[in-house]
């Protein structure tokens, strides 16, 4: 029976909410370090590119918007990847991709070679590595998903509080040349990570019985890859919804990494000053992911909820960072901002489940990524033309803090966000028109609630039955004894116009 059906793809398997899933957790501490760590570091650069190439704020900005849009454009393409092979092979092909990426990042000799080096090659590999990863951690934690992906996400925080200053004493003592290539080789470290990453079910797979033919045996390459990359979701409004509020989230979100340094040098601050924010950003980053994934785990708020709360306040931080002030003020106002980004990251990855379940879970992820790139593409470019037009970062930064309050607003219309209850769990399998015909075929032969005449009917089509034998009988004796008695009526009928027949006959000679 299984041969001729095939195989069908792999029902969720409940986490097992610890074992090896804490190993996973830690692949998923150094990649997110190595891929969010690494691009939120990215401002130290940005200086440095705009002396050398002698170009705009606008034009350096789209190397990392190339990036964060290529790592989150590709995330469908990864997420289809770990249907068809597995997470495993995936994320060790995207570790590569990474560090080849910023290896021949470091011959750059124009703008546009960084533009495809660290744009579109690391870009592409941040996304093989950074999805399958969050989605493995999801697959290992259940009751603990929270807390689990806080702590795993709190390698950007760590890895925000060291790059910085990594990165500025590699740019002084190797150049920015050589400190491309000595990143190159610690972004190599995610192959290992994905090595480490055990399958907890097998992937998916659309491969059928040779017994089965026609329409069965040539499936389509469309419908192959509609059933990955779960295209289905386009059809959700709670999805699309969220998608959105993800979009808005997005355009506001890398702002402060790309340009608050040098938003702290054109305020007359040091290197290392404005290096030494981005670093103090990344301490409060850690404390608010660990405290966001651990009061979500409580279980006395609904995580739309506590989402919507990070970000609002996320959004007001935004807005005080170009009018705090003095060195101590703006210090201040980037670790708050920075508890806050820290705390609302676990969350926005432990909502989707809520939305579209655990066993769509992988493709949402994958086309919630690509939809964002949207957002993720434009923000910086756009913060650095409102630089070049008025001269200063302010209209930046405001501008991407009303981003960030437009989706908080947008997250509010989600479907059932009024209610203080968790609402039903969306439905987790869908019915092919195939199953339906098995499962009707199944009903004509055991339904209890069948009535006696339609089985009557059905053997005899040419006997028709006095009015009261029509009326179903619910109860199963009487339904049986019934029975006897229609066929025993059956007969007298059939007697009965037989002997009429004959008298007929013997009348017409």
């Amino acid at each position: 029976m299984a041969k001729s059906q095939g195989q069908k793809p792999t029902s969720p398997i409940e986490g097992p909410d610890g074992g090896w899933g804490w190993v996973v957790v830690g692949s998923l501490f150094v990649a997110s370090a190595l891929v969010f760590g690494l691009i939120r570091s990215l401002g130290v650069f940005f200086v440095e590119f705009v002396q050398y190439f002698g170009e705009s704020a606008q034009a350096v900005s789209w190397i990392t918007s190339i990036g964060v849009a290529m790592q989150q454009l590709f995330s469908p393409v990864g997420t289809a990847l770990c249907n068809a092979y597995g997470a495993r092979p995936v994320v060790m092909m995207g570790g590569f991709l990474s560090g080849l990426g910023l290896i021949l990042a470091s011959q750059a000799s124009t703008l546009r070679h960084l533009y495809l080096t660290m744009g579109l090659i690391s870009g592409a590999g941040w996304a093989f590595v950074f999805t399958p990863t969050v989605a493995s951690v999801m697959q290992y934690f259940t009751a603990r998903r929270s807390l689990a992906m806080g702590l795993g996400f709190t390698g950007v925080g760590l890895s925000s509080f060291a790059f910085s200053p990594l990165f500025q004493y590699l740019v002084e003592a190797y150049a920015w040349r050589g400190a491309l290539l000595i990143l190159g080789g610690l972004s190599l470290n995610m192959v290992a990570c994905g090595a480490l990453i055990r399958p907890i079910g097998s992937p998916k797979t659309l491969k059928m019985s040779e017994k089965l033919t026609g329409v069965s045996r040539y499936t389509s390459l469309l419908s192959q890859v509609c059933v990955y990359l779960e295209l289905s979701l386009l059809c959700s409004r709670a999805f699309l919804t969220y998608a959105m509020a993800i979009t808005f989230f997005n355009v506001g979100y890398f702002v402060p990494y790309v340009h608050l340094v040098a938003h702290c040098r054109q305020m007359g601050f040091s290197e290392y000053q404005a290096a030494f924010v981005i670093s103090a950003t990344g301490i409060t980053d850690i404390v608010g992911r660990v405290v966001s994934g651990w009061a979500s785990d409580l279980g006395h708020l609904r995580l739309p909820h506590m989402l919507t709360v990070w970000t609002g306040l996320l959004g007001l931080f935004m807005l005080l960072l170009p009018v705090s002030g003095s060195y101590p003020g703006l210090l201040t106002v980037s670790l708050a901002y920075g508890f806050c980004a820290g705390a609302m990251t676990p969350l926005v990855f432990a909502v989707v489940p809520e939305i579209v379940g655990m066993s769509r879970m992988l493709g949402a992820l994958g086309l919630l990524q690509l939809i964002e790139s949207i957002g993720g593409l434009f923000g910086a470019p756009m913060s650095g033309w409102l630089k070049d037009c008025t001269g200063f970062y302010t209209a930046s930064f405001m501008v991407a803090g009303s981003f960030l309050i437009l989706g908080t607003v947008v997250t509010a219309t989600l479907p059932h966000f009024c209610s203080c209850s968790n609402p039903p769990p969306p439905c987790e399998t869908k019915k092919t028109p195939q199953d339906h015909c098995v499962e009707d075929g199944l009903m004509k032969h055991i339904s209890p609630s069948e009535s006696t005449s339609e089985k009557l009917q059905l053997s005899f089509p040419e006997v028709e039955l006095p009015l009261h034998r029509k009326n179903s009988i619910p109860d199963l004796q009487s339904q049986h004894e019934d029975t006897n008695v229609s066929n025993d009526n059956t007969e007298h009928d059939k007697c009965s116009r037989t002997v009429n027949a004959s008298d007929q006959k013997i009348d017409a000679e």
